[in-house]
């Protein structure tokens, strides 16, 4: 399995060290970002294959950051994986709506997450 760059965004320590991780034992080189903010900068900087955000963070939620970034044409074929403690069909609808690939609920595998990069991350063909 190629090398990803991952983009982590989650205002929670917990969830972006152990998403690191995983991430970092599946090859993977792994960026985090602590809110939407942190994170638009770090994504122009970076460039990442594959972005996993998280939807409830403060000032800027996982629903605007995904919608900012897609909205840039330089990413508009990134893919967004939202993250959330929330099992809800409103919320992966509002995902789709603001052009996520998909929705993962937490806390995740390490399984479910290195699948998920497998899926998306190469949806660009890999023209980094």
């Amino acid at each position: 399995m190629e090398k990803k760059k991952v983009l982590v965004i989650d205002d929670s320590n917990t969830i972006r060290r152990s998403a690191e991780i995983f991430l970092k034992q599946g090859g993977h080189e792994v960026m985090l970002a602590e809110d939407g903010f942190d994170a638009l900068a770090k994504v122009s900087d970076a460039q990442p294959d594959l972005i996993f955000c998280d939807i409830l963070m403060p000032r800027l939620d996982g629903y605007q950051t995904c919608a900012i970034i897609k909205r840039n044409e330089r990413f508009a074929s990134t893919p967004v994986v939202m993250l959330s403690s929330k099992d809800g069909v409103f919320d992966k609808a509002r995902g789709r709506m603001v052009g996520s690939q998909e929705y993962l609920t937490k806390p995740f595998t390490k399984d479910q997450l290195l699948k998920a990069v497998q899926q998306f991350g190469s949806a660009d063909g890999g023209n980094a």
